[in-house]
């Protein structure tokens, strides 16, 4: 009997029959089980997950590698031991004795355990991998204001992967490519900051808000109360009571009108925008239900319109910040004001919180506390203070991001039209149609809304039903201005 062959059994790979290798070639089973799972897991559930590429096709393979080299490891130490004993200490087993059946038990056991944590934790990692904690967390920097702002929005109890991935497996390649290159990026420290939207070929609102917003139920009207207060030294309310024509997506349930007209299913609105923030369209294009298409552009636009680049109007052109909203300075000092947090007797406080809030900071730390001393040197020894300082330092940590250099600055906001251009993109009285006919217009405000209320005091218990002409706080505004023109959200 030689001591490679112990007992007589002709062993195939003698050198591979070691502790070290048949430990490595339990940890590649394991992770092609793993990755296999993983597979099926993603392929057939009932939603692609893009993260699990991660798990899959980067972490398995990883745990692959190294057993792969356990194996050569222990095949290595094998060769050596022949080399410098003439021959190698033979791997037997002898199951009468003890010691012998402990250390097989320990090993069939512990792999089998093995086998199972390692099918249980790759079930656990593809659900936390669809997990907001993963997705707002995992990459702490870089996803750090969107994390914020998510939890402050209206759609703060709905995951991630609902609105950025969706149902069905056909933006499974896409999501997996997408996911993969986030890691890379983020390891190797290459991603912008601030992270650009919009983000490219996200995929389509039918696809994703419309799963639970319903376009054929929309209809009727909403009534809104937004309490806006004057850069003035009382700072002095002055509110506005408006009812907002959502309109309907159905003729059924009535005409299609409103605001979500531009979404409806009986029409196609398309346009093409000048820049990446779509912040300039210059073109649009009308589909009829009969089929007649109407073009419209603006007087300076004469350029041939690349078809591929040609968007679908859908949910996001005007909501487009759904989920990760940045507050506009002023107007979160307003509500801090409203909702009793800065008290509006303090003198000038609106424009003074507005104004601190906004500065450069390079930290966090940098800014609570330049906020804490401007503040109490501008009011000192009012009790009132304290309270007004935790109201505009918690303004500036959930909307203010410096490591990211994020904040409302490099985020349009395409709803409404005060502090961006939004719906004055394309309703600016300047978009005219090919024959000359039609405008796209702008003055006629009670298309999209009517101004029931505006002021202050009695002024907001005199509502109108048929509407109000509006009325600047300041006398001598140009009407010939868009609001953005001079509203930009900061001081």
């Amino acid at each position: 009997m030689s001591a490679e062959n112990p007992g007589g059994m002709q062993l195939r790979f003698p050198r591979l029959w070691n502790w070290l290798s048949l430990t490595g070639l339990v940890t590649v089973a394991a992770s092609v089980f793993a990755a296999g799972l993983l597979f099926l897991i993603d392929t057939f559930g009932q939603a692609s997950n893009p993260y699990v590429g991660i798990l899959t096709y980067l972490i398995a393979p990883m745990f692959t590698l190294l057993g792969v080299a356990l194996v050569v490891l222990g095949m290595v130490l094998r060769r050596r031991e022949v080399r410098l004993r003439g021959e190698p200490i033979p791997l037997v087993i002898d199951l009468s004795r003890p010691r012998d059946r402990r250390l097989l038990g320990y090993f069939v056991g512990g792999s089998a355990l093995f086998l199972v944590v390692t099918a249980v934790g790759s079930y656990h990692s593809y659900h936390f991998t669809e997990s907001t904690t993963f997705c707002g967390q995992a990459c702490h920097t870089v996803m750090e204001p969107e994390m914020v702002t998510y939890q402050h929005s209206p759609h703060a109890r709905v995951a991630c992967v609902q609105c950025h991935i969706g149902p069905g497996a056909e933006w499974f390649v896409k999501a997996k490519l997408s996911g993969l290159y986030q890691v890379y990026a983020t390891l190797t420290d290459r991603f912008p900051r601030p992270v650009p939207t919009p983000i490219a070929n996200l995929r389509p609102a039918q696809d994703t808000c419309e799963q639970c917003h319903w376009p054929e139920r929309f209809s009727g009207n909403l009534v809104r109360y937004y309490r806006h207060f004057l850069s003035d030294a009382t700072n002095t309310e002055y509110s506005v009571t408006l009812m907002l024509r959502v309109g309907g997506g159905a003729a059924h349930r009535g005409p299609v009108e409103g605001i979500h007209w531009h979404t409806s299913k009986d029409h196609k609105v398309e346009y093409y925008a000048a820049d990446p923030l779509r912040l300039k369209i210059p073109w649009v294009r009308l589909t009829e239900k009969d089929g007649t298409v109407v073009e419209y552009r603006s007087p300076d636009f004469t350029n041939e319109v690349n078809q591929a680049d040609v968007r679908t109007m859908d949910c996001i052109d005007c909501h487009n910040r759904p989920a990760h909203i940045y507050e506009k300075p002023n107007d979160a000092v307003d509500r801090a004001i409203a909702r009793g947090l800065i008290d509006p007797g303090l003198l000038s406080v609106r424009s003074n919180a507005t104004y601190i809030v906004t500065q450069p900071y390079t930290s966090r730390e940098e800014a609570r506390a330049k906020i804490a001393a401007h503040l109490e040197t501008s009011y000192p020894g009012d009790e009132r203070v304290p309270a007004a300082i935790a109201a505009v330092q918690g303004i500036y940590e959930r909307n203010f991001f410096p490591q990211m250099k994020a904040n409302w600055r490099v985020y349009p906001e395409h709803i409404g039209h005060k502090d961006w251009p939004g719906c004055v993109r394309c309703h600016d009285d300047k978009h005219q149609s090919s024959d000359g006919q039609r405008v796209i217009g702008f003055q006629d405000c009670n298309q999209c809304h009517v101004l029931l209320a505006q002021g202050t005091g009695d002024d907001l218990t005199q509502l109108s039903a048929g509407g109000q002409d509006f009325k600047h706080p300041l006398e001598d505004w140009d009407p010939e201005f868009a609001c953005h023109d001079c509203h930009t959200g900061g001081p």
